[in-house]
């Protein structure tokens, strides 16, 4: 079946099944929101698709992206993700995975959930844009900029603007599908 997608996928078998089935869709599940910021957090700099093609690599040295256990690691488990070629060997992202994981359960204290803190940036309601072009979707908002600040203030490390947009993007606060997509109806209606 040929249908019209977002360009930015173009006809890779791992970026075409990311896009028809997991970006801009609402993700309301904490565990499968920290396994977005993870993967956000080390995408920072990179292209999306090697954060694709490590991904499983990424939950099997994250231990399935399990906060919990992740607040848990010590200098050894430090030390040992460093050597881990699967993954992107970059310290500070570590250690920001690290000090993430134990900032998402202080939120997940405070409001019950992670996905009650960050779906209240949008009222619980996607944003719908309606792009013609890949070149008209911005890589910041207004809105990315103050959830990159109340985050920061929180603690979390590697959630700029830039970066948070993106997981804006993955996780489904804002449809950025351009309007000719066949997931930009799909999606917008799963509301």
């Amino acid at each position: 079946m040929n249908q019209t997608r977002c360009t930015w996928c173009g006809n890779d078998p791992l970026y075409m099944n990311y896009h028809d089935n997991e970006w801009g869709v609402p993700v309301f599940d904490d565990h499968l929101l920290f396994e977005f910021l993870v993967l956000e957090t080390f995408q920072a700099g990179l292209s999306w698709i090697t954060i694709l093609r490590k991904r499983e690599n990424f939950r099997v040295a994250f231990d399935n992206f399990d906060y919990q256990k992740i607040v848990t690691y010590d200098e050894a488990k430090y030390e040992a993700l460093l050597q881990d070629s699967g993954i992107i060997r970059n310290r500070l992202k570590i250690k920001a995975t690290i000090a993430n994981a134990q900032n998402f359960i202080k939120i997940q204290q405070e409001f019950g959930s992670f996905s009650h803190y960050i779906w209240q940036f949008v009222e619980g309601t996607p944003i719908q844009n309606n792009w013609k072009e890949m070149n008209q979707v911005p890589a910041t908002t207004t809105l990315s900029d103050t959830i990159s600040k109340a985050m920061k203030k929180r603690g979390f490390k590697f959630v700029g603007s830039t970066v948070i947009y993106a997981y804006m993007q993955a996780i489904g606060l804002v449809n950025d599908h351009i309007s000719s997509c066949f997931r930009h109806a799909s999606i917008k209606h799963q509301q």
